[in-house]
């Protein structure tokens, strides 16, 4: 936040002596200003690195749409609206980034939310980033079930990584996400023409042209296989659940042991989940 001391009689400045008592209101009248999300939470990030440096302690922000975005809703009458979430204050320093539909931010706000979210590369609501007392982020959260007790238990849980370790690993994640949706559009553009055909054969070897092609390795593989392949069966073969199961089975055994895995596994029981649904409906 900027404060701006006006000059005043005809120009002339003002001067002002900064007593401690003055720096003290001074400093209530601004945490103040930043205080109109919610009881608790400060709306400008600068002040909340200021006010965690003060009390060492790191930072939530939760980027939201307050008035439309379903998901942000829930999250903060489930969560954040709660008394057992006080709890979390004890560690975080509470930020409110809003992104309203009808509701009007001031000007200056709303310029600083949206550059705040291209700086974070924020693409969905809710997103609560996890930041130590200077600003960069460690870790990453969004929606969770299960109420304010689990949620305050996962945010502890993500201090372990408030250091310079769980920073740079965090800063690799982005870096893993940034590539995997640009290879992922290459992807969207590669089947698009087998896709409209029905053309599995030919949407398969696409997928697997584009990730030859770019070197594609690892985990990043295997999110583009089970996002891709599992997507263009589904697309060219509706309904074909042993063709679904074969082809994750398939991703299963490649993935080894890759922490994809679980995920893995858990695409494959609601593959199953949903063919019992078929099955059970005939």
């Amino acid at each position: 936040m900027s404060l701006c001391i006006l000059p005043a009689g005809g120009g002339r400045g003002i001067l002002w002596i900064m007593t401690p008592l003055f720096r003290t209101l001074l400093a209530f009248v601004l945490t103040a200003a930043s205080l109109t999300a919610a009881e608790g939470w400060l709306t400008d990030l600068d002040e909340a690195k200021k006010l965690a440096a003060k009390e060492n302690k790191a930072i939530l922000v939760d980027f939201t749409g307050s008035d439309w975005c379903g998901w942000c809703i829930r999250l903060r009458e489930e969560v954040f609206d709660k008394p057992e979430f006080k709890e979390a204050s004890k560690h975080y320093v509470l930020v409110e980034l809003d992104f309203p539909r009808t509701k009007k931010l001031p000007a200056a706000q709303k310029e600083k939310n949206e550059a705040l979210a291209k700086q974070f590369a924020i693409r969905g609501f809710p997103t609560i980033l996890l930041m130590n007392k200077e600003g960069q982020p460690f870790a990453k959260m969004g929606y969770e079930p299960g109420g304010p007790v689990k949620y305050v238990e996962s945010l502890k849980e993500a201090l372990k990584r408030n250091n310079p370790e769980g920073a740079k690993a965090f800063r690799d994640e982005l870096e893993a996400e940034s590539r995997a949706e640009e290879l992922g559009e290459k992807v969207e553009e590669a089947i698009a023409g087998p896709v409209d055909k029905k053309d599995l054969a030919a949407a398969e070897a696409a997928i697997e042209k584009v990730l030859k092609e770019s070197g594609a390795k690892g985990e990043l593989r295997l999110s583009i296989l089970a996002q891709y392949r599992i997507g263009v069966i589904a697309r060219c073969k509706p309904g074909d659940f042993a063709a679904l199961l074969k082809a994750t089975d398939e991703i299963i055994v490649e993935a080894g042991d890759s922490p994809l895995l679980p995920r893995l596994k858990a695409m494959r029981e609601r593959i199953e989940q949903a063919a019992s649904r078929k099955t059970e409906g005939k």
